[in-house]
């Protein structure tokens, strides 16, 4: 590695759900971290070196120190720094259960859906109903008896689930607004006009 870099460093992509994840647990958890923002097509020799399977976020927080998935860089920082306490989500059964959908049959269902043209072989209305029972149903179900996750104040898998949700109801809009529960619709507005997440989507940003 290079000594010229900052640390912490994340390689980062700003529209990318699993980046997003990884800096709104950073901010909140006040882990200042030098931000490069990379091209899809031209990584960085440096980001494919530190972790070679070219995916983003990558946080580096040392020359010999890497941590390149999103729930581990969340986990990381918040050990550092819980000021939100958004660890208590950690032993909740259903929360976890939220986020397990998430990263499984949720995004599976989501990719088919959202990137139709690279799945021919898939039906995307299937593929956006896959999506509805997957998560979008069960997420319903919780929200319309609480306002968050963990219950009345954000837990991780609210942070973590959320860019997610954003990204499926980005597909149709206009579907989304018509055919979604009130109650994940007004979860998914409060997260989207959070001061959170206007911070960490600001552009041309390379600190947070």
């Amino acid at each position: 590695m290079h000594n010229e870099f900052d640390w912490p460093l994340l390689y980062s992509y700003r529209r990318c759900p699993y980046a997003m994840r990884a800096r709104m647990a950073l901010k909140v958890a006040g882990i200042h971290c030098k931000i490069i923002d990379i091209h899809l097509r031209d990584k960085p020799e440096h980001m494919l070196r530190v972790s070679p399977k070219g995916t983003v976020p990558v946080l580096c927080l040392s020359t010999d120190e890497v941590i390149d998935e999103s729930l581990d860089i969340m986990h990381w920082a918040l050990q550092q720094n819980d000021p939100q306490r958004w660890f208590d989500g950690l032993s909740d059964e259903q929360a976890q259960y939220l986020l397990s959908q998430t990263d499984g049959p949720f995004k599976q269902a989501l990719d088919q859906y959202k990137y139709a043209s690279r799945f021919p072989e898939k039906d995307p209305v299937s593929a956006r109903e896959s999506a509805m029972q997957a998560l979008i149903d069960p997420l319903s179900a919780v929200l319309a008896q609480q306002h968050f996750i963990g219950g009345e104040k954000p837990v991780l898998q609210d942070i973590a689930i959320f860019p997610f949700v954003r990204q499926f109801a980005g597909v149709e809009p206009d579907w989304f607004s018509a055919h979604s529960p009130e109650a994940v619709r007004n979860w998914l507005t409060h997260w989207v006009q959070s001061d959170l997440f206007t911070a960490i989507m600001q552009k041309n940003v390379t600190h947070i």
